[in-house]
């Protein structure tokens, strides 16, 4: 299981933009995570550029792997509901949780969730 932002583990730094002007501002070889939006996708997939999306339906988790995200974020609910088919369609990108606590990642594992961000 991945865990990203855990003050104890060592993970992914991922640079909050919302607008393609902002990756200018990132780090060279930088994760950059936005909200979901198509025409940013498709500018980051175009430019190989490596990042990670916070999504509100698995319509947009299926786009986000398929141009290319390295990890789809959303709410608890929805990735475990997005898990069978991450599994199912073999996605390239990871499904992470956003959890609030520390103690839910045992639900998740159980889940088979790929990964939680704190």
């Amino acid at each position: 299981m991945i865990i990203l932002n855990h003050k104890d583990i060592p993970s992914d730094k991922l640079y909050i933009i919302s607008n393609t002007e902002d990756i200018k501002k990132t780090p060279p070889n930088s994760i950059v995570l936005f909200n979901y939006d198509i025409s940013i996708l498709k500018y980051c997939f175009s430019n190989n550029i490596e990042y990670s999306v916070n999504i509100n339906s698995i319509k947009e988790a299926i786009f986000a792997n398929n141009l290319g995200a390295k990890y789809i974020i959303s709410k608890k609910e929805l990735a475990i509901q997005l898990q069978p088919v991450v599994q199912n369609y073999l996605f390239d990108s990871k499904n992470i949780a956003k959890i609030n606590d520390i103690n839910e990642i045992e639900q998740l594992a159980l889940k088979e969730v790929d990964g939680v961000i704190l």
